[in-house]
């Protein structure tokens, strides 16, 4: 898939030598095609790293996508410099007036603070309120699905006794869900994170459907029935060595941190991890924007789908989530 991005993204030249097809924003311009706007709202600390990555998760269907990134206003980011901010990212301010065929909103480093205690909570609320009207369909990662979860439906999360660290396998549990169309039986993820939303909180929401779940590490993967709110409480887009950084940074640091399951070799940090969800993770991120975007969004913003047909939508998902409960 052809992904536009502004010409001097530094992301642009490592996605080229990877072979993925990047379209510069000149050459776009003179395309007769409608691509799908795509915001991507980025927490992260480390920006650059997450825009790599979710590039490259984006890349794997033959849509063009016009990709967008957004940065809060109520937070001051300290690992990415000012200079990349300003010429790469825009505030929910800038952009609000806009519509978007999909968002992405990410994880961020506070999980252990309560919701409320983070200082751009309320500029967040603004913004899950204005994806209900702005956005076809919002895919949520890990500690923004847990803060997705909390805003739209009131779950809350919980402190587990120890990091959720390292590579875990997971079950699908509805299989004809098209959002997990392809993928195994079982299937591999990263997660890195402290908290989360308790599984039996999420099966007990009515307006949730699980479909993907691990005995150590919970919900991986929910969604609304209509399928405008996508929730991963894993890192799809991790790349391989994500974890093995975020493993020497903690003990660089002194902190307790165990070595990550299931990730290294033997368990043996000196060697090289192995990559083993990346299939998954393109699967994911493919099935999103072909079916949950690009089959549910209008040629033209101003042609919303009303009523009659969103519900038509929402009845035939829950029609195909009762025939794979049978």
């Amino acid at each position: 898939m052809p992904i536009k991005i502004q010409n001097d993204l530094p992301a642009r030249e490592i996605l080229e030598k990877e072979n993925i097809f990047v379209v510069e924003e000149n050459r776009a311009l003179h395309q007769d095609i409608r691509p799908l706007q795509i915001c991507i709202l980025n927490l992260m600390p480390l920006k650059e790293d997450t825009e790599l990555q979710l590039l490259r998760a984006l890349s794997n269907t033959p849509l063009q996508i016009d990709v967008s990134f957004m940065r809060v206003s109520s937070h001051l980011a300290l690992n990415t410099s000012p200079n990349h901010l300003n010429r790469f990212y825009s505030t929910w301010d800038d952009l609000k007036e806009n519509t978007y065929d999909g968002m992405i909103i990410t994880g961020a480093p506070v999980e252990q603070l309560a919701f409320e205690e983070v200082d751009y909570w309320d500029e967040l609320c603004r913004i899950f309120e204005w994806t209900k009207t702005n956005v076809t369909s919002t895919f949520h990662i890990c500690w923004g699905a847990q803060a997705g979860l909390y805003y739209h439906y009131g779950l809350k999360k919980i402190m587990l006794p120890k990091k959720l660290f390292g590579i875990y396998r997971h079950t699908v549990k509805m299989r004809k869900v098209p959002l997990i169309r392809g993928f195994d039986d079982e299937f591999l993820m990263p997660h890195s994170r402290y908290t989360a939303v308790p599984a039996e909180a999420i099966h007990a929401c009515r307006d949730l459907v699980v479909l993907a779940e691990s005995k150590e590490a919970g919900v991986m993967l929910c969604m609304s029935r209509d399928g405008k709110q996508i929730f991963s409480m894993g890192h799809a887009e991790y790349d391989r060595l994500t974890l093995d950084k975020e493993y020497r940074r903690d003990v660089d640091k002194g902190l307790e941190i165990e070595v990550p399951r299931n990730y290294y070799p033997d368990d043996n940090p000196a060697n090289k991890p192995l990559l083993e969800w990346r299939s998954h993770c393109d699967m994911l991120y493919s099935n999103w924007l072909n079916y949950y975007v690009y089959q549910n969004t209008p040629y033209l913003w101003g042609q919303i789908l009303d009523e009659e047909n969103r519900l038509k939508a929402s009845r035939t998902l829950t029609a195909r989530m009762e025939e794979a409960d049978e």
